[in-house]
């Protein structure tokens, strides 16, 4: 979907007409969360949003992955499939699976990192402990109550926050930011931003911490840019972040074009976008999960350049520090339980 614009709008009609069935959708919401969920027998990671969109969970996801692995953990990613037609459980095979299988995020993780793909997580909890998972990485899944987390961390753009802080329709949140808040383990901010500040003020009285982070572009998808004109579209949570990271990285950015969230393009939509780019004489860019939706197709042209990009934290060793700590301690549960 594409998001609409007041919901980042301090006030709007269209926010305050909507606000009575947002708080009906809120309360709905808070109750389900309550939930006891069902313990996977191994621990579970979070990787969430308040909100509606994008923020950064799939980089911070794959971060993670790396981290987990440098602890000697061999995580496997739980994903329900956004936008795929495909139930599961299964495995993701980049071989086998496009993104209308099992989605774009999924199909993207997949190049780095085991991933099932699930409706029901419990069946996909079954299926990645199967595969020899020691840890799930949940992408998404913050709101559901359907599965114990361990530990939950909540990313948040830093320079576009939380918008106007009212619940669906009426604005980006998927729940009362209070209820979400006593859930929250870890707050992951991306950017230099100050929109979430006052979340991290919230969530500092509760003594749960605030870690800082980046994304970083390659330095190999920037040397194929740099110098080029470049027409850069995208279908993503936040377009406008991707055409700014290009620009801040010395890209000249000649044109853009902005699709919803987790948009399927067309073939007629691709063919255009190559024949604009052929005429003006610019180099065709997008994101790397823009790219995974168009993997295997014919149409595609083989011009077009991904955007890689990953996710830096500030400080490592308190992000270690904090998986670790998690880690042991969801262990220690299971382990006086028996």
């Amino acid at each position: 979907m594409r998001e609409p614009a007041f919901w980042y709008r301090p006030r709007s009609l269209e926010s305050y007409a909507l606000g009575p069935l947002g708080a009906l959708y809120g309360a709905i919401t808070e109750r389900r969360m309550l939930s006891e969920g069902v313990d996977a027998g191994i621990p579970v990671i979070c990787v969430g949003n308040y909100h509606v969109g994008g923020a950064g969970k799939t980089p911070t996801v794959l971060a993670l992955t790396k981290l987990l692995r440098e602890l000697g953990e061999t995580p496997v990613v739980l994903s329900r499939g956004y936008g795929g037609r495909l139930t599961g459980p299964v495995m993701v095979d980049r071989m086998r699976h496009t993104a209308s299988d099992i989605g774009d995020e999924p199909l993207m993780m997949a190049r780095d990192v085991p991933v099932t793909v699930a409706r029901d997580r419990l069946d996909g909890v079954a299926l990645a402990k199967s595969q020899g998972a020691t840890v799930i990485l949940m992408d998404d899944g913050f709101q559901n109550p359907r599965l114990l987390k361990d530990a939950s961390l909540i990313v948040i753009d830093s320079e576009r926050g939380l918008g106007n802080g009212k619940v669906f329709p009426a604005g980006p949140l998927r729940a009362p930011l209070n209820a979400q808040l006593a859930r929250t383990d870890a707050l992951v901010l991306i950017g230099d931003g100050r929109a979430a500040n006052g979340v991290a003020a919230e969530l500092a009285k509760r003594n749960k911490p605030e870690l800082r982070a980046r994304l970083r572009p390659d330095a190999e998808s920037v040397a194929r840019l740099l110098g080029k004109p470049v027409f850069a579209f995208a279908g993503i949570g936040d377009p406008e972040r991707f055409f700014r990271s290009l620009r801040a990285s010395g890209i000249e950015v000649a044109r853009t074009r902005s699709f919803a969230d987790h948009h399927m393009f067309s073939n007629d939509e691709i063919a255009a976008l190559a024949a604009e780019a052929k005429r003006e004489q610019h180099t065709l860019v997008t994101t790397e999960k823009d790219l995974a939706r168009l993997r295997g197709r014919e149409d595609v042209p083989d011009s077009i350049v991904p955007f890689a990009v990953q996710l830096e934290f500030d400080d490592p060793a308190a992000l270690r520090q904090l998986i670790s700590d998690h880690l042991y301690k969801a262990r220690e549960r299971r382990f006086s339980r028996r």
